[in-house]
């Protein structure tokens, strides 16, 4: 072996050795945990949830930073921009992290400015109608929206809102013809669709469980592999005839890409730890989502697949930003 080669070598193991010194320390201060969603949604629930288990895991600080507004761009460019050094994660929604870049220019690139460390929750899209219609299921609306096409209206909290392409999807699944009624959050929507505004919906279920207990509004259908333990008498798309139609929300964390790979291994190890914590996986339930874990890859695989959804949802429906 030459010198030159033998320097390489030298500065190639110092390099790995003062990383791997450095992520057995990891961490040695507060840790920042992002958010794109302002305070007191699910999003930031469950992010806090996250933060306290990694806490006590690591007996220190773990700071929720809530940068809303712009969609989640706010908190997505912040993100982007902080060192990488393992200090700063961030609680990626799906609509910033997968829809938004496809319908809109956005300041940050995913694959370049983020490396994905694991999915951590999933959750089921329920169908509501309005509790007045006649119709009771999936197969009896559909019916109705064949019989008067281009009439009836469905709500969510914005153009290329994951619920708003729900509804896009069953359009494309079923052959119906329905319109597209943008409101700022889904709570606005769900609430006209109480009032008679709107004939439907898509929507998370644990913030509309009031008015679902109040009768105001009917759910028909959950967009889930199986049935849901908040509605259990609801039947899934699948079970009303939609094979394969699966339309879920997810959440992930996600690092400043740069990360050394000493603490992505560390962090790896410690994430699943908490994401299995039966407290959490109790915490999420209770909130109508399933706490995940999964490799690197195997995130990349599944934010793979929803990007080619939805990507086809926007393509076949022409939606555009608003």
């Amino acid at each position: 072996m030459n010198k030159n080669k033998l320097f390489l070598v030298m500065i190639s193991f110092s390099f790995w050795l003062s990383s791997s010194l450095y992520a057995q320390n990891y961490p040695n201060r507060a840790v920042k945990l992002i958010v794109t969603n302002p305070a007191g949604g699910s999003s930031d629930i469950m992010a806090r949830t996250i933060a306290q288990k990694l806490s006590e895991l690591w007996k220190q600080s773990v700071i929720v930073e809530n940068k809303a507004g712009g969609g989640g761009t706010i908190g997505m460019v912040y993100a982007a921009n902080q060192p990488a050094d393992g200090y700063a994660i961030l609680f990626g929604a799906q609509g910033p992290t997968t829809v938004t870049p496809l319908l809109s220019k956005v300041p940050y690139e995913m694959t370049r400015d983020f490396y994905p460390l694991s999915l951590v929750s999933t959750g089921p899209s329920v169908m509501l109608i309005q509790a007045g219609l006649a119709e009771r299921n999936l197969q009896d609306f559909i019916a109705l929206a064949k019989a008067k096409p281009n009439t009836l209206n469905f709500g969510s909290g914005g153009v290329g809102n994951a619920h708003h392409l729900s509804a896009e999807l069953l359009n494309l699944a079923s052959g119906i013809q329905t319109t597209h009624v943008p409101y700022k959050g889904g709570i606005a929507a769900a609430n006209d669709l109480a009032a008679g505004q709107i004939q439907f919906m898509f929507a998370e279920v644990a913030p509309v469980m009031p008015l679902i207990k109040a009768g105001k509004l009917r759910p028909i259908a959950v967009a889930s592999p199986k049935r849901i333990a908040l509605l259990p008498e609801v039947p899934t798309f699948i079970e009303s005839g939609f094979p394969g139609f699966i339309s879920i929300v997810s959440w992930g964390l996600y690092l400043p890409t740069g990360v050394a790979t000493p603490i992505i291994a560390q962090l790896q190890i410690d994430v699943r730890r908490v994401m299995t914590d039966p407290d959490l996986v109790k915490r999420f339930a209770e909130l109508g989502f399933e706490a995940q874990y999964s490799s690197p890859d195997e995130y990349r695989q599944f934010l793979a697949a929803e990007t080619i959804k939805y990507a086809r949802i926007i393509k076949e429906n022409r939606i555009k930003a608003e």
